[in-house]
């Protein structure tokens, strides 16, 4: 029986036509899908947006989870054309919106818009929806030959064709010379998927350096800022003397602001216990994020104040795997 497939289309490159202003979304996604030519899936189109994705905010995320959500029953899998430069931001929040998705949703795009010739977005597009009708329910990117868990994908070249990589875990599933290769046949948790739209964007992601002057992170508290993620030194070391990063850290907890800590480092994990200057930030209260992608870490900060959880609810949101985004062992 032929997959019955959604195109969620929401401009991006892979859309983008040329403008006396520069690139800029122009084409729907049925243009997209006639230029793919002949599809062996039943797809249908739905244009929601039309936004490079610089310009994709909470707003959009609301809009593109309510879509996914809506027809998550009426189809066997759904595909989003998206952006390349906030794709990881949206699909870890889907991640956190869509929990226990039960369809697989895969984000795709392409670094050369569709109507240019070599593209890249022909063959990204064919790669996402054989991805939305082989695997396993859940959130994922798909892009140069490769399909990824959406919640531990990040954007790392700005031109290259291999644009993404899956950090800390392998590909869910890749094209080889043997075909489309499924690696990872592991099933989501079961549940009944709920759509929560609910989420604080009045967090702060701040990547830690040399002089970092921890009066701006009062600063940030001061104005609004109710949760911060920290890009720390390697496993999560931050500054203990001078500009006395642990001090601020421990004063913005008692003041009810969780601190999550990641590692600037794109590979391997943060671990607070090995270095006194992460046991300090640690005995502070400082919340680890383990081998989370910072835009996986603030998604989910962002969904868990949204749901008015306390430093101690977040604490052990952060120390629950919700859908494979973090590894706890």
């Amino acid at each position: 029986m032929t997959k019955k497939l959604l195109l969620l289309s929401t401009g991006g490159t892979i859309a983008s036509v040329v403008s006396d202003e520069g690139l800029a979304p122009g084409e729907s996604g049925e243009e997209l899908i006639k230029m793919l030519g002949r599809l062996q899936y039943d797809v249908t189109v739905r244009d929601i947006l039309e936004l490079d994705s610089s310009n994709i905010q909470p707003e959009e995320w609301k809009i593109i989870a309510e879509a996914v959500y809506e027809h998550r029953n009426d189809y066997d899998g759904i595909v989003v054309s998206h952006g390349t430069d906030t794709m990881a931001y949206t699909a870890s929040m889907l991640t956190f919106m869509l929990q226990h998705i039960n369809l697989p949703v895969v984000l795709t795009g392409s670094q050369v818009p569709m109507n240019v010739l070599l593209s890249d977005a022909p063959d990204n597009l064919r790669l996402a929806f054989t991805a939305a009708a082989n695997c396993a329910p859940g959130v994922y990117i798909a892009f140069n030959r490769k399909v990824m868990r959406g919640c531990r994908s990040v954007k790392v070249r700005t031109t290259a064709f291999d644009a993404f990589e899956s950090v800390n875990v392998p590909p869910v599933a890749e094209v080889t010379s043997d075909g489309f290769s499924v690696k990872d046949h592991r099933l989501p948790q079961p549940g009944e998927c709920q759509l929560n739209t609910k989420i604080d964007t009045h967090v702060s992601l701040v990547k830690l350096f040399p002089g970092f002057d921890p009066v701006l992170l009062h600063a940030m508290a001061k104005n609004g800022c109710h949760g911060i993620v920290i890009e720390a030194y390697g496993l999560g070391g931050m500054t203990s003397i001078r500009r006395n990063m642990v001090a601020a850290v421990g004063e913005l907890i008692r003041n009810g602001i969780p601190i999550i800590t990641t590692s600037q480092c794109l590979y391997e994990r943060s671990d607070l216990t090995k270095y006194e200057v992460g046991r300090l930030a640690l005995l502070e209260g400082a919340i680890s994020a383990r081998d989370m992608t910072s835009e996986s870490a603030i998604t989910k900060l962002m969904w868990g104040l949204g749901q008015g959880m306390d430093i101690k609810a977040i604490t052990k949101f952060f120390n629950t795997d919700v859908a494979g985004e973090v590894t706890l062992d």
